[in-house]
């Protein structure tokens, strides 16, 4: 997190492009790719990469392509949040896709036009069932564009006669809208009281490395991804499935939104004006709320906000403020508790000076991040007022240490060091706050 942009691991303008699969050819306005009797012309300046051949390669949201395969172990993920969200287009057949739970999915019935619809966190599945394909877009401001580019890759596979040239083939039936799943009981809730180590990655990891780092490293709690305009990763692995198999193993889990943020973006930006922002803070809500529910999560959760560093505090306190109480308020409404992930040297600041006009109203854990290297919470390391009351207690996090890569039983993953004192039974019934001492 903390202001970073993906900038690890560019692949430029390399096309990967696998013999036996595609067909690429030069068109006027593009480049033509046949896949699974879909034909796609995609702009120019579109990468063009094939999973199957790259399963290193990480599924970044702030760069125009097509993605081909399934997702691999997205080892090469770096960043958290991105200011350009572009408009990305991941083809993978239907068989075996991730039982995706935070993005909306609509199946789309052979001679059906593809129905329009927009997520919370900017992207949409398609299961094209006669196709045998699975699409899922990601956008900036609006899905039109790349939504029409596969609308028109549809029509191109259908027959004159209405029907598509290839047979049609069984597929899972994706509901409209992600469903919100049963849970099973489990012997530990997803966020028991923990003090210690604690990471977070672009992309929840595979269960093989979740699996190696839970035997091999030194972390018990994980930071996962699980919705917003500006997250810069797709999220193939994290389904509710792999949530109850996190649970079960005992990892403490920190479910993040990467909503707007304190730079001027049209598609993520956050509004520099505080009634707007406010606004913001109550959306945000709603979509982590949505995605927490469908992907199992209980009430009661801690729910955080990736909230980005800025240098400019007479812009952004005021609105960074109004922004995250609102967010703390509707999750309280909602039933779930409040996390905010800010910077030390800003955001932390911000809800400080701000903390004793309305604590009901401040974020039940502050997470804050300075990279100093220091595994503790203390009030300095968190950019805190010395001796100070403000989320005394089991409630922060800091993030001591940035990007970088950690191996552990023969995985390596790029991530985030935090150290965490949390205890969510400390904070009383759901959106309550313990009394300041």
């Amino acid at each position: 997190m903390a202001s970073r942009t993906l900038l690890r691991c560019l692949l430029g303008a390399a096309l990967l492009l696998p013999v036996a699969s595609l067909s690429p050819a030069v068109a006027a306005d593009g480049r033509t790719v046949d896949y699974q009797g879909l034909r796609l012309t995609v702009p120019a300046d579109w990468r063009i990469l094939d999973l199957d051949r790259h399963p290193e390669t990480c599924l970044r949201l702030d760069l125009p392509t097509l993605y081909l395969g399934h997702a691999g172990t997205q080892s090469e993920c770096g960043g958290r949040a991105v200011a350009p969200r572009a408009d990305t287009l991941h083809l993978e057949p239907i068989d075996d896709a991730p039982p995706r739970a935070d993005i909306p999915t609509l199946a789309v019935d052979g001679g059906r036009a593809l129905p329009p619809a927009e997520g919370d966190s900017n992207e949409v599945r398609y299961a094209l069932r006669r196709s045998g394909v699975m699409a899922t877009l990601s956008y900036g401001a609006a899905p039109d564009t790349v939504r029409g580019l596969l609308a028109r890759a549809v029509e191109a596979g259908r027959a004159p006669g209405g029907g598509e040239g290839a047979p049609a083939r069984p597929g899972p039936a994706a509901p409209a809208a992600p469903a919100v799943p049963a849970v099973a009981a489990a012997p530990r809730s997803a966020q028991e009281a923990f003090t210690g180590l604690g990471f977070d990655a672009c992309t929840a990891p595979t269960q093989r490395a979740m699996d190696s780092w839970r035997s091999g490293s030194p972390f018990g709690a994980v930071g996962i991804y699980i919705g917003g305009k500006a997250r810069a990763c797709a999220q193939p692995q994290l389904t509710a499935g792999w949530i109850r198999r996190q649970t079960a193993a005992g990892w403490h889990l920190m479910p993040i939104w990467v909503g707007p943020q304190p730079w001027h973006s049209p598609s993520t930006g956050l509004s520099p004006d505080p009634s707007e922002a406010n606004e913001q803070g109550k959306a945000a809500a709603d979509g982590a709320a949505d995605a927490a529910r469908s992907l199992g999560l209980a009430p009661g959760t801690i729910l955080y906000n990736d909230l980005e560093n800025y240098s400019d505090r007479a812009t952004w306190d005021a609105p960074a403020v109004a922004y995250l109480t609102a967010w703390t308020v509707r999750l309280h409404e909602r039933g779930f508790r409040s996390g905010a992930y800010v910077a030390a040297s800003s955001g932390v600041k911000a809800l400080s000076a701000h903390y004793h006009q309305a604590p009901q109203a401040m974020p039940d854990v502050l997470w804050g991040a300075q990279w100093n290297g220091a595994a503790s919470v203390a009030d300095k390391d968190l950019g805190l007022p010395a001796r100070t009351a403000q989320w005394a207690g089991p409630r922060r996090a800091h993030q001591f240490r940035g990007d970088h890569d950690a191996s552990y039983g023969g995985v390596t993953l790029n991530i985030d060091r935090n150290w965490l004192d949390v205890d969510p039974a400390a904070l009383g019934p759901a959106g309550g706050l313990p009394p300041l001492s």
